[in-house]
């Protein structure tokens, strides 16, 4: 004989209800947040590996981000040093037409325009730091302003406040690029040329019509603007051989990083479609489920003595 307890329906009734409000509960975290669990403690067994998968995707990252600024910072500096080869070169084309027109009037007025060029090319800046400083990134590298400045300095040497820290940056496990340039490897040849030019002007004018010293010591000066042009050309094109070596540590690491996203989400991204389907039966489960307590509710011994 079946022994009818209304306690008993109840606390069934109650336990499917539960149950039913449980998987819910689960499967609307994972229709809402595309995963099967929230925390490593729901991927049970799995949780090691996902630790480890983990753990080499934030490496790699922070390895892609490092050499994403190292690119933009050797980008910088190819400008900058485009400049300095650039005002070097025009300081030698300046020059050339002067001895050429037999005419030195308004030279150097141009040198002094080239200085300038050249000086600003060796204080470029990348996010507010100076780029061929070494180490004191904050200080300007080159003081001198004017070709009178760079004359009246003891020495070449003096006119330059870099130190000798230049910049590296570690790319990837295996591979750590030297990436900086100092202010006076880069200018102190060219330095050097403009400051002859301008004691040889405070002695013999560099106008009107050049004489023999004159033209023969300008000479001179084209033959070493030459090679002075030449070294910057090198130290630039280094650059641009390192930001290519960059670019293709960035590329692979981005398709690592890709697959370890895919091998992640194969492990931790949700089924969607069975979700929405579990959701979907646990909530008629719970309308079931709230019907028989309604029912119960009504229910009454009387009913069964009659």
């Amino acid at each position: 004989m079946t022994r009818v307890s209304t306690f008993g329906n109840y606390e069934a009734t109650l336990a499917n209800l539960m149950f039913a409000e449980n998987r819910a509960n689960e499967a609307l975290k994972r229709v809402s947040t595309q995963k099967n669990a929230t925390s490593l403690v729901g991927f049970g067994r799995q949780s090691e590996t996902l630790t480890a998968l983990k753990s080499t995707q934030s490496r790699i990252q922070g390895f892609m981000d490092t050499a994403k600024a190292t690119g933009e910072r050797l980008a910088a500096q190819d400008l900058s040093l485009n400049r300095v080869a650039d005002g070097t070169a025009d300081t030698r084309q300046a020059i050339a037409d002067a001895l050429a027109a037999g005419r030195l009037d308004g030279l150097m007025l141009e040198l002094q325009g080239q200085f300038q060029v050249v000086q600003d090319g060796l204080n470029g800046r990348h996010q507010g730091r100076y780029l061929f400083a070494g180490g004191n990134v904050e200080t300007i590298p080159v003081q001198a302003m004017t070709l009178a400045e760079l004359s009246a300095a003891p020495s070449v040497a003096a006119t330059f406040s870099n130190d000798t820290l230049k910049q590296s940056s570690r790319v990837n496990e295996a591979m750590t690029l030297e990436t900086g340039y100092l202010a006076d490897e880069v200018g102190s040849e060219v330095f050097q040329i403009f400051r002859e030019l301008q004691d040889w002007h405070q002695t013999t004018p560099l106008t009107g019509a050049p004489s023999d010293a004159t033209r023969d010591f300008l000479t001179d000066i084209l033959k070493r603007l030459d090679t002075a042009r030449e070294n910057v050309t090198d130290m630039t094109a280094r650059n641009g051989s390192m930001q290519n070596r960059v670019e293709a540590v960035i590329a692979s690491q981005t398709e690592q990083k890709t697959a370890l996203d895919e091998m992640l989400a194969d492990k931790t991204d949700a089924d969607m479609a069975r979700a929405i389907t579990d959701l979907q039966l646990s909530q008629i489960a719970i309308q079931v489920s709230a019907q028989v307590v309604n029912q119960l509710q009504q229910a009454s011994l009387l009913n069964f003595l009659r």
